[in-house]
């Protein structure tokens, strides 16, 4: 079966990762159609705008992307486009499988756990307004609609994925409106699932957990916040946001992405890491379906990690990011 799939290069080191992990898939035999658009500064500076309409379009006729990374500006400049795209195509949970890779080392073992991130609303809605000089208001959007909805969609992924607990992280103790009806709404679902286990961590505490026995934890639910920042935790616990993929998933459509930054300081030196978002792609060919093509991909680059010097640098080897691809491609037959 031939796929037509979005892909969207970003910028920094987003061509040279994304060139990389294409080579990878198409070496496996994957037959894909890509259309290619631009997004982030590159769009900016060709279309006069970093989310491009035919980008959306495109997304939303062939209902798949892949997606490298893209800047976005500090305290300044455009909007993210990254969170521009989850709005526009209704992208609600934000899905990160964090587990050790063999022959990468971390501070931990045994990590097997996945992050369930509410993506379209709370503190990202970006409703914030100067009230007067020198006094911001920034308002957190929580509604009973999204907690509701992607509270169903870890269940229904812990089940599927014979998980055996949901974890709901939250700080319903300060703010007992909005984080209040996000774990209500959480109850309510894990009510409908008494065969998975249900619990409540106050994030705080969570995080702390996180980084002394992380594999006491399963599924973690939580809003979009606490989602972002507690997943880049649970990425240092296996190695660095290099190592980790993510999936950004809707009623229809689904787009996948590094969740690492764009790196404009090695932006062009070919030294980039494409791991991420090979494993980006990973959960992309199985949600297409070529979950035999995945395995094949994953078991090739777990070949190629346990030779280190076929790794780039930041895994302590000494490849570039063709050279490391190349090496995937040749484990593959």
């Amino acid at each position: 079966m031939n796929h037509t799939i979005t892909l969207i290069p970003g910028d920094g080191i987003g061509p040279e990762v994304t060139a990389a992990v294409v080579s990878i898939i198409e070496a496996a035999g994957v037959a894909i159609t890509w259309e290619r658009h631009r997004a982030g500064v590159v769009a900016l500076e060709r279309h006069g705008s970093p989310l491009p309409e035919e980008l959306i379009a495109s997304v939303r006729k062939n209902k798949v992307a892949l997606k490298g990374p893209v800047t976005t500006p500090v305290g300044e400049g455009f909007t993210s486009v990254n969170v521009g795209l989850r709005k526009a195509l209704d992208l609600y949970a934000n899905l990160r499988p964090v587990a050790n890779l063999p022959h990468v080392r971390s501070r931990f073992e045994h990590v097997d756990l996945v992050i369930v991130r509410e993506n379209t609303e709370d503190l990202y809605s970006g409703l914030e307004h100067e009230v007067v000089p020198g006094v911001v208001e920034s308002l957190k959007i929580i509604t009973e609609r999204a907690s509701t909805r992607i509270a169903h969609f870890a269940f229904d992924y812990a089940k599927r994925k014979g998980r055996k607990r949901v974890t709901a992280i939250h700080k319903a103790n300060i703010m007992k409106l909005s984080d209040g009806l996000f774990i209500r709404c959480a109850r309510n679902v894990a009510a409908m699932h008494p065969d998975l286990a249900y619990d409540e961590q106050i994030v705080d505490a969570a995080c702390m957990n996180l980084v002394m026995k992380p594999e006491k934890l399963d599924v973690l639910l939580l809003p979009n916040l606490y989602g972002d920042i507690v997943s880049d935790l649970c990425a240092g616990l296996v190695g660095g946001l290099g190592t980790v993929g993510a999936a950004n998933l809707g009623e229809t459509v689904g787009m996948f992405e590094a969740v690492h930054g764009s790196a404009p300081d090695i932006a062009g030196k070919n030294i980039a890491n494409p791991t991420a978002l090979l494993r980006s792609g990973l959960l992309m060919l199985d949600h297409i379906g070529e979950s035999a093509a995945a395995r094949r991909i994953e078991a090739a680059l777990f070949r190629v990690l346990a030779t280190p010097e076929r790794t780039t640098r930041d895994l302590g080897g000494k490849a570039s990011t063709t050279e490391f691809a190349h090496a995937i491609v040749l484990a593959l037959s």
